[in-house]
């Protein structure tokens, strides 16, 4: 056996396996570009190709497709095979041509034979290589490329949300189907069928009698001279249903002699073309990936936006739904922003606020409470913005008497017929300030129900929509009162200069929140 040397790593990547589980990572947040476009399947593919050559560094790669049409030599011998596929959808169809534009532009080859299907060539490309000497890694999550897992071919399966990837050997995938080779993967296949591919198998062998079978007799025509173990219908089903048992085997089976070249030179790894991933980045929008590539920021317009989540000079905008997954440290905080807030804390400081809150016609708030439950919560403080990263937070006192006078005395704001009063969830902040006997006056938006009636399938958490929308990590509430459980404090316990910063945040990220979700609100009407 030939031992592979560390130049001789090569990835063959299985294109729509890949492509069809990147879109449907996405399906319940579908990620749209300003254009509309759905470049889930783009986004995911190409973020999980990006991962494998900067993580593993391999020296060789090719991206392997199923021809156009589909017609393949397994259809010639089985015409119903593959016959219960879906149509592709439309989101992943739109989607090709970008993605092989972005293969072209990391000069990663891509390999297809009419005739024959991607997992053919994969297999035949693994077999070479390894004579060669490489040590080869099929990149796709299907389960049937375990009968070609050898000392030197493995199958790695992308990672998916916090699982990582996964790489599967001969003892993996050995313990994976209970086989003592990989190649009886074909017969546990064979017997046991496949729905997806139509691939019927033996009518009554599911995966657990097909694993049993193989133990026993190490092959399907091992089991089908010794049927006479066999009883009842497990017996008939099994001598009735030898040849479609056969046709089963025979079309789980990998092809590995294709003819397709193996050309190390041509499929080495090189430099991607910097100026092609720019263009096709800036096309898609993925700002993030194109800084992680070339190291240059890009600027994509829509209808004379920015699309970063900020209003132009005109106040226009189209919602951004297609933001890019973001490390911690890329993601702005209090820290980096170095926001203006204010604790206000005398009778002569609320004067002045309450004057400043009159003048404005839009103005978020949000109370700080001892409790969730908003009917028995008392109120700790009240936070205000209505300018980004400037905020008041106004203190309250514990003894009711004395906080219902502070609460009273913004009552001109709550009632007030023209200023709209914007929060997050704001049916809790109305509840709350009942108990103080103060109302809040129409009008009112809701950032919560807001962004609810744009991603209805969407986290509706403003933690979660600040790093979605303005790639900015909020001040946690662990932060200031502990983690969950029975140790966690009260901010009620919390002097006003601990909690000034972590309320008028709250506030100051709502008031941003309100400015993008309302131009998408008033195109839904």
């Amino acid at each position: 056996m030939l031992t592979p040397v560390v130049d001789k790593k090569i990835f063959l990547l299985d294109a729509f396996a890949l492509i069809y589980r990147a879109y449907f990572a996405f399906a319940k947040n579908p990620r749209v570009n300003s254009k509309g476009q759905n470049t889930s399947a783009a986004f995911g593919f190409t973020n999980a190709m990006i991962d494998i050559i900067q993580k593993e560094k391999p020296t060789h790669m090719a991206v392997v497709f199923d021809a156009p049409g589909g017609a393949t030599n397994r259809m010639e011998d089985f015409a119903a095979y593959k016959a219960n596929r879906e149509e592709m959808p439309e989101d992943i169809r739109s989607m090709l041509e970008p993605i092989k534009e972005i293969i072209k532009a990391f000069h990663i080859p891509m390999l297809m034979l009419e005739g024959y299907e991607a997992d053919d060539i994969i297999g035949t490309l693994a077999k070479m290589a390894e004579k060669e000497g490489f040590q080869t890694y099929m990149m796709t999550p299907d389960k049937d490329f375990g009968q070609l897992v050898s000392e030197n071919i493995f199958i790695y399966k992308p990672g998916r949300g916090k699982d990582p990837a996964s790489i599967m050997g001969v003892k993996e995938v050995c313990e994976k189907f209970e086989v003592n080779d990989p190649l009886q993967v074909i017969d546990v296949l064979g017997m046991w069928g496949d729905a997806v591919d139509n691939i019927p198998g033996i009518p009554g062998v599911g995966e657990k009698t097909a694993k049993k079978f193989i133990q026993q007799y190490g092959s399907m025509e091992e089991l089908f001279k010794n049927t006479a173990d066999l009883k009842g219908k497990m017996k008939e089903n099994v001598e009735n249903f030898q040849e479609q048992g056969l046709l089963s085997k025979m079309l789980a089976t990998i092809i590995v002699d294709v003819p397709v070249p193996f050309d190390p030179i041509d499929l080495r790894l090189d430099e991607p073309d910097k100026e092609a991933v720019l263009k096709i980045f800036t096309e898609l929008e993925f700002r993030n990936l194109a800084k992680r590539i070339t190291g240059e920021e890009i600027i994509v317009t829509a209808a004379g936006n920015n699309v970063d989540g900020q209003l132009d000079l005109f106040g226009q905008q189209s919602l951004v739904v297609n933001q890019e997954p973001m490390t911690t440290a890329e993601l702005k905080t209090i820290a980096t922003e170095n926001p203006s807030y204010h604790l206000v804390n005398t009778p002569e400081e609320r004067s002045k606020l309450l004057d400043l809150l009159l003048q404005q016609t839009q103005v978020c708030f949000d109370t700080e409470t001892t409790s969730l439950d908003a009917l028995h919560a008392d109120l700790v403080g009240i936070a205000f913005s209505w300018k980004e990263r400037e905020g008041y937070y106004v203190a309250i006192p514990k003894e009711f008497v004395e906080a219902k006078k502070i609460v009273d005395f913004f009552e001109p704001f709550f009632s007030s017929k023209t200023i709209e009063k914007i929060a997050h969830n704001i049916k809790y902040d109305i509840q709350v300030l009942n108990r103080y006997q103060t109302k809040v006056s129409e009008p009112t938006f809701d950032t919560m129900i807001a962004h609810y009636l744009i991603q209805p399938e969407s986290k509706q958490s403003m933690d979660f929509l600040a790093e979605y929308y303005l790639r900015y990590q909020p001040v946690s509430i662990e932060a200031l009162i502990g983690k969950k459980g029975k140790n966690q404090g009260n901010m009620g316990d919390l002097k006003p200069e601990e909690i000034v910063d972590y309320a008028c945040e709250d506030a100051d990220i709502t008031f941003q929140l309100k400015q993008i979700f309302e131009p998408e609100i008033q195109n839904l009407i």
